[in-house]
């Protein structure tokens, strides 16, 4: 089986999230709501950790500078949502949970069109002189690695990059 390049793989990712969205906003039952949301946020989580630790650094030098730092920081914003849609106990009416969510799919939806716009990261990195094909392997590597420590001991707590650990 041949490897997705980079760029595939986070769009995929892109095209998965968009479904549980979907899946979420039809469900009926606060159960089935919470496992799709929790589902939604370990894919997120995940998928801010490949950009955040693979593919952002390795498109440093290809990439405008502000476009990487803007979606260093959307990732944040999203973070912090997903942190507290986690937090919301299981079976307990959160008012705000639904909302919560919706606020999140409607931040990811602008993330992914910056990303994926004309002249967005992935245009540019397209450009870029980067080895996609290697760094979709990383990538498939880790998210695999990532997805099952996640399942197994739980989503971190939200670790917001400051600008000094951002290395643009």
């Amino acid at each position: 089986m041949s490897s997705k390049d980079a760029i595939t793989l986070l769009k995929e990712g892109h095209r998965d999230v968009e479904k549980l969205f979907k899946e979420f906003e039809s469900a009926k039952g606060d159960g089935r709501k919470q496992k799709l949301a929790h589902k939604i946020c370990l894919e997120l989580i995940v998928h801010c950790e490949l950009e955040e630790s693979i593919f952002y650094p390795a498109c440093e030098g290809s990439v405008e500078e502000d476009e990487l730092k803007e979606g260093y920081v959307e990732h944040d914003a999203a973070k912090l949502l997903i942190a507290e849609i986690e937090a919301a106990e299981q079976g307990t009416n959160d008012e705000f949970f639904d909302t919560k969510v919706h606020v999140l799919q409607e931040e990811i939806e602008h993330h992914i069109k910056e990303e994926e716009g004309a002249g967005g990261i992935f245009a540019q990195a397209r450009k870029g002189d980067l080895d996609m094909q290697a760094l979709g392997e990383r990538m498939a590597e880790r998210k695999k690695e990532l997805t099952e420590q996640y399942e197994k001991d739980g989503l971190p707590q939200p670790k917001l990059k400051t600008m000094d650990e951002v290395s643009v």
